[in-house]
């Protein structure tokens, strides 16, 4: 190997200059692009997050993943279709935030499970129930990498049908004034009535009421905030109080988590594209 590469260090230290402007280059053009064109940057990186893994899968035959894919990808799409429609059906926001709400705390708890594996490894602690640490391992990542992947698809799924059902229902605008106005008895999310007092205690759920005096049902503020990543009023667009409302710290949507989901889109939507185009231009310039 090194007579063969004998000579190339020039070659090599040119190629690795050109993965290094290309990562920065890239970059810097995502983030402009996020910055001005949000919402096109956003469905490109989602669709990319949806496909890309299915392209691994079939090269190297993962089928446990692609059955669980399918699946996903299935009830998802349906979903997806039902907070599309016009007009909307009045159960469709419940149903949304139900199924996006449960693959978002299956993957919490498969990340958890999947983090304590791979910390139970390395303190060798699977030697006491003889499983091999090759295998506890890759049992550990896997399930990290599934509850990682499965969370910020969903979430990602969660926000644009947020978007849709929101301004469909009409009585909130991603920008400019609702078309709608909202009565102290109406929920601005899913455009229900509201049986419950603010100082009642319901039987199902409770009516919450935030800090800029709007009501809305408990289950769709919070799907609002915790599963469509949304932190202001669906109708004012006021701050939300995250702290008073999510007095259980594992649902508060924090910066370190949000950090953590943009970083993995990166690497699993971007990161792939990246290095393909690097290759192209190595092999564009004749470099090996």
């Amino acid at each position: 190997m090194h007579a063969k590469h004998r000579g190339h260090e020039a070659m090599h230290a040119e190629m690795v200059l050109i993965l290094i402007a290309t990562l920065v280059v890239a970059q810097l053009l995502l983030v402009q692009w996020k910055q001005r064109h949000p919402r096109s940057y956003n469905m490109v990186t989602l669709f990319q997050m949806w496909v890309v893994p299915l392209y691994f899968t079939m090269k190297l035959h993962w089928w446990r993943f692609l059955v669980i894919w399918v699946l996903f990808s299935t009830v998802t799409a349906f979903i997806t279709f039902r907070a599309t429609r016009k007009p909307l059906v009045q159960t469709t926001p419940r149903l949304v935030y139900k199924w996006f709400l449960l693959i978002y705390k299956m993957s919490y708890a498969t990340g958890i499970v999947g983090y304590m594996a791979v910390m139970f490894t390395l303190f060798g602690l699977n030697l006491l129930f003889r499983i091999k640490p090759e295998d506890a391992m890759d049992f550990g990542i896997s399930l990290l990498f599934y509850g990682l992947y499965y969370g910020v698809l969903e979430r990602d799924f969660a926000e644009m049908c947020a978007d849709y059902m929101a301004s469909t229902i009409g009585f909130y605008s991603a920008s400019g004034m609702p078309t709608k106005h909202l009565s102290d008895s109406v929920c601005a999310v899913c455009g229900q009535q509201i049986f419950v007092d603010v100082n009642e205690e319901g039987i199902i759920e409770n009516t919450y009421r935030l800090s800029c005096n709007h009501v809305f049902h408990e289950f769709c503020i919070r799907g609002w905030c915790i599963v469509g990543k949304k932190q202001t009023c669906p109708y004012c667009k006021e701050k939300v109080d995250l702290k008073r409302m999510f007095s259980n710290p594992w649902e508060r949507p924090h910066v370190m988590y949000g950090q953590l989901l943009d970083w993995l889109r990166y690497l699993v939507a971007w990161q792939p594209v990246i290095i393909g185009l690097v290759q192209g231009i190595n092999y564009i310039l004749g470099l090996e």
